[in-house]
């Protein structure tokens, strides 16, 4: 199937969930992750804004700065993204898009990143993403400018088997959902087979 088609009919089936199923499914997603010992080592974390009922990060932000890390969000500049640094949440105004972007300017380079939040529309079983077109987030990954470990977090509606992908397109080290995390480092790898008969 086409990105466009894959991106248009997983868009509609995030669309139309309820707010309290977003949620509670949101929440569950967030504290897998915050569980996860490579966020529990993490120095500096990055995460995104949710915008049209993605997995929301509130929770994520504040186990961060609980654990006193420095927490970075994205913030378009030309035609790329430059991750800033923020202690509170005030400090994000609506910016490009309509997205919520820091307000402040520590600037982080993105290689600094212990781990990465990412967004994205879909994810498959392989680990690859499909986000909204724009190659924000494919111009960052990759490279001497890649971030320690990317976790795409999203829905398990929005976990497809299989999606068309280019030679550029950087797989996610983890995804996770609010029911599990699929793990693509070597290691985890084995427990692909397992997760593909779920789907």
């Amino acid at each position: 199937m086409p990105k466009k088609s894959i991106r248009e009919e997983i868009l509609a089936k995030r669309k139309h969930l309820a707010l309290d199923t977003c949620l509670a499914r949101s929440l569950k997603a967030q504290e897998s992750l915050v569980a996860m010992p490579e966020f529990i080592a993490a120095s500096t974390v990055g995460l995104y804004s949710p915008i049209h009922n993605e997995v929301f990060t509130e929770e994520i932000f504040r186990a961060a700065r609980a654990g006193g890390r420095q927490v970075v969000y994205p913030r378009v500049s030309g035609g790329s993204l430059e991750f800033v640094a923020v202690e509170d949440r005030t400090q994000l105004k609506r910016g490009a898009f309509g997205v919520l972007e820091p307000s402040g300017s520590e600037a982080v380079m993105s290689q600094a990143l212990d781990l990465l939040v990412v967004p994205g529309v879909a994810f498959d079983l392989v680990g690859y993403r499909l986000g909204y077109g724009k190659g924000f987030y494919d111009r960052v990954l990759h490279g001497e400018k890649r971030p320690g470990l990317l976790v795409g977090l999203c829905f398990e509606l929005q976990l497809v088997a299989e999606l068309p992908f280019e030679a550029h397109d950087v797989k996610m080290d983890r995804i996770v959902t609010e029911d599990r995390i699929l793990d693509y480092s070597p290691q985890g790898q084995a427990s692909t087979d397992t997760i593909n008969q779920t789907l």
